[in-house]
């Protein structure tokens, strides 16, 4: 998956940027001393990057090696004084120590479910600390690239290892779902390439980028080693066969296994987090985030972090959908649910057509599918409701600046609170996601769930964005 991860993102407050680390210089400079004044979070971020330009990071952390207290089944212990490895040891641990700090938390959370999952595939569990660089364990990172969520897959990358992505369903958001496709997308690649650095190069930069590069290699004829030994990636590293963000893509995994598996050894807090542990329950139907909040006795924000694959707050109509739901909870809301009549089970709003338009055009302005309005309105008999039409909109539905004026709110609070404030943004030829993001200083990930984006393909000329916030 070729592309570069440059997308800040904002989490428990602190802004951070997992894959825009700095490429590691041909040689280690000279150690400088950096001062770092007190950082907002929406800014801590850039000036980190921009103070690294200048300055080395700091040498004073890197212990020494101890495999006899702790053990990896991916091999650091051969590199772990190798220089690019102890340059980004040296900033994890200097420059970036808050950010990967936060990482390390969030990481905590999902790390036995990914070692499970990749363990399954035959593959070592430490090399699941692939998810800390590509995304610092955000479900919800988007690069510049529009490589999404945790594993940071391309729409085309996903689909092909099983994940839905559409208007209303993005599994690259689903932690569980997007790492069995990253842990099969990696066997096959160790299975092609016969070693896990080549095999973590070539998810960076492309299976055929690594290829070239290999062949490459072989006729320079310079080294006795394996051509599909780990060896064999900083082979091609060293002899610039490799773009220079995939050179350092294996030393920061190597250093952030490093850390990560022996946090006390670099001076951090050992992280406490409990992990991601859920019930769950299936749903046949289209059915509301927040209806199940309730179902639960607990905040729909809750429920949005164990289901952040539900672009529009929703399951999708017509097809059987499961829903995560905090452990302990599954039997109540199972119980509940069945109880609830059909009508109940999403929230809906009333839109008044202020003139005669088509269907097609009611449905754009919620950014729904026709068929969806239609199926809300089963006694509409036209495609052209006349004036006055009183439509059902489900709430899960994006509502452009005119319907927001047209639309009366009931239901939910939530719903209310969603089509009564916010800034409208009518999108210009030429405009990018990243570009308006930029201009009202929100994140593109932010940007894409408030309007069910589910990549740049979306956005439309004409188009009327919600700005969150």
């Amino acid at each position: 998956m070729p592309r570069r991860f440059i997308l800040c993102i904002a989490i428990w407050g602190v802004s951070a940027c997992a894959g825009n680390l700095p490429p590691a210089p041909a040689t280690l400079p000279v150690t400088a001393e950096v001062d770092i004044p007190a950082l907002d979070t929406a800014t801590a971020d850039a000036l980190v990057l921009d103070a690294l330009a200048a300055a080395a990071p700091d040498e004073r952390i890197v212990p020494a090696f101890d495999a006899q207290r702790v053990r990896w089944n991916i091999d650091v212990e051969t590199y772990s004084t190798h220089p690019r490895v102890l340059y980004y040891l040296g900033y994890f641990d200097g420059i970036a120590r808050t950010t990967m700090g936060i990482f390390l938390q969030r990481g905590a959370r999902y790390e036995q479910m990914i070692r499970r999952r990749f363990e399954a595939e035959g593959l070592p569990g430490d090399l699941g600390y692939l998810a800390l660089i590509e995304s610092g364990y955000s479900n919800e990172a988007v690069s510049r690239s529009y490589a999404v969520g945790m594993w940071q897959f391309i729409r085309g990358t996903g689909r092909l290892y099983g994940l839905r992505v559409d208007s209303w369903v993005d599994e690259r958001r689903d932690p569980v779902k997007a790492t069995d496709a990253a842990a099969r997308h990696l066997r096959d690649l160790r299975d092609r390439f016969g070693s896990l650095y080549l095999a973590a190069a070539a998810y960076n930069a492309g299976a055929g980028k690594v290829s070239r590069g290999l062949a490459a290699s072989d006729t320079m004829d310079d080294t006795d080693d394996d051509a599909t030994s780990d060896a064999a990636f900083f082979r091609l590293a060293s002899a610039d066969l490799l773009a220079a963000e995939t050179q350092d893509y294996v030393p920061k995994l190597i250093a952030s296994a490093l850390i990560a598996k022996a946090p006390e050894r670099y001076g951090f807090v050992a992280p406490s987090t409990v992990p991601f542990e859920y019930d769950s329950i299936v749903v046949s139907d289209v059915t509301g985030l927040d209806v199940i909040a309730r179902l639960a006795e607990t905040g729909l924000p809750e429920i949005r972090d164990l289901n952040p694959q539900y672009l529009r707050l929703a399951t999708p109509p017509r097809s059987a959908s499961i829903i995560r739901l905090p452990a302990g909870t599954g039997t109540m809301v199972a119980e509940r649910y069945a109880e609830l009549p059909p009508a109940q089970r999403v929230r809906f709003i009333t839109y008044r057509v202020p003139r005669t338009e088509r269907l097609t055009a009611v449905a754009a302005r919620y950014h729904l599918p026709a068929a969806d309005v239609r199926s809300a309105n089963p006694r509409l008999r036209t495609a052209t409701p006349p004036a006055g039409t009183v439509l059902v909109i489900p709430t899960v539905a994006v509502p452009s600046a005119l319907a927001m004026r047209a639309t009366g709110a009931v239901g939910s609070l939530h719903a209310r609170r969603d089509l009564g404030g916010g800034r409208i943004h009518r999108v210009k030829r030429g405009e990018t996601l990243s570009g308006i993001a930029r201009r009202y200083r929100v994140s593109m990930s932010a940007l894409s769930r408030a309007n069910a984006l589910a990549s740049r393909d979306d956005l439309r000329a004409g188009m009327r964005l919600r700005i969150p916030g």
